[in-house]
């Protein structure tokens, strides 16, 4: 496989900070561009640009400056990732990157290559939402924005006798979609990394924990999930990839409801905050993996030596890691983030059990 040497990812964040460190192993040069002052990434490569995401002379630079380009988040615009297609390769490229930036583009597609959702339908009036809930049967439903929306954001759970119309007026639009509320045992995610040449590897099923709709743990193995669950979650990431030719990595989350069935929630087309535990519980974690594909280099088995709990450090958490640093079997990953606030993530920490 031919190697590109210089790696551009836009974005500056904590997924863009340890993705170029895994190219720096890899002995891949990274360019970040980011509308950041002093981002996490910047903190770790040797050059950055700083613009906004639609400023064409600056990211015509930044493309003249690299051989192939990836992302480390979605809500890019998807003329930036097209304009930046036409002068350097960009992967993940811009049609996945489309899909997961819409709900409703992203469920109907999702139940296009057969992957099982919620219930779900577009919506944009109270009207509308008392309709779907009578359709269904059901007293409530949540209500999300199609785009913007992640970590709780831009989303409300509402019944039939709430002032639905206030409540709708409070996500700042109406390009909506309303979803059933599903009663499931868990939420788990599959990341998927898959080179050019359509190798696919692995990480998960990864139990995944939230606190206030921000992810808190991630437990893998994941505990009472079974071999026969875990293979078919693998296959709807499998089915995933293939349908869309991926280059790059992609992460699926999924419901697992109560009578032991699947259903997809949303897609991720990066790195994703559940893969963190890999950086010290794998030979080869998902950063390195998303950087071998889109560089153009094979993906490697992620073979998990041991099982690792993952713990998110959310605002003041940071603040409190002697418990962390006298634990023998604990890593304390930090982001370079200079400010706790509420809801930030700020760093994570890995707790390995005994080698498998």
């Amino acid at each position: 496989m031919s190697l590109n040497k210089k790696l551009g990812i836009l974005g500056g964040g904590q997924l863009g900070r340890m993705s170029a460190q895994a190219a720096t192993k890899l002995g891949i040069e990274t360019v970040i561009y980011t509308d950041m002052d002093n981002s996490p990434a910047s903190q770790v490569v040797s050059q950055t640009y700083v613009g906004d995401y639609t400023d064409q002379t600056k990211l015509a630079a930044f493309a003249e400056d690299v051989d192939v380009i990836s992302y480390e988040f979605e809500n890019i615009p998807l003329e930036t990732i097209q304009f930046l297609g036409s002068r350097k390769p960009v992967h993940p490229d811009d049609r996945l990157l489309d899909i997961s930036q819409h709900r409703a583009l992203e469920k109907y597609f999702l139940n296009t290559m057969g992957i099982p959702t919620a219930k779900w339908k577009t919506v944009s009036t109270a009207k509308e939402v008392l309709e779907i809930l009578k359709e269904w049967k059901a007293d409530s439903c949540i209500i999300k924005t199609c785009r913007f929306g992640y970590d709780g954001k831009g989303q409300v759970r509402l019944s039939k006798d709430d002032d639905i119309k206030s409540l709708l007026k409070t996500l700042g639009t109406d390009d909506l979609i309303a979803e059933e509320i599903i009663d499931f045992e868990c939420e788990i995610s599959m990341i998927v990394a898959q080179d050019l040449n359509g190798k696919s590897v692995f990480y998960g099923p990864l139990l995944n924990h939230h606190k206030n709709h921000i992810l808190d743990t991630t437990t893998v193995p994941a505990p009472n999930v079974s071999n026969a669950l875990a293979q078919k979650a693998q296959e709807l990431a499998h089915t995933l990839a293939s349908s869309i030719e991926l280059q790059g990595l992609l992460t699926l989350e999924l419901f697992v409801t109560k009578e032991g069935k699947l259903l997809a929630n949303e897609i991720a087309p990066r790195t994703h905050n559940s893969g963190h535990y890999s950086l010290d519980a794998c030979d080869v974690s998902q950063f390195e993996n998303h950087v071998r594909a889109v560089c153009g280099l094979e993906v490697k088995d992620p073979n998990q030596h041991t099982p690792a709990t993952m713990i998110n450090l959310i605002g003041d958490e940071v603040n409190d890691l002697s418990k962390y640093r006298d634990m023998d079997n604990a890593t304390i990953h930090l982001y370079g983030k200079d400010k706790a606030k509420a809801g930030r993530k700020m760093g994570h920490v890995t707790i390995l059990e005994e080698r498998i």
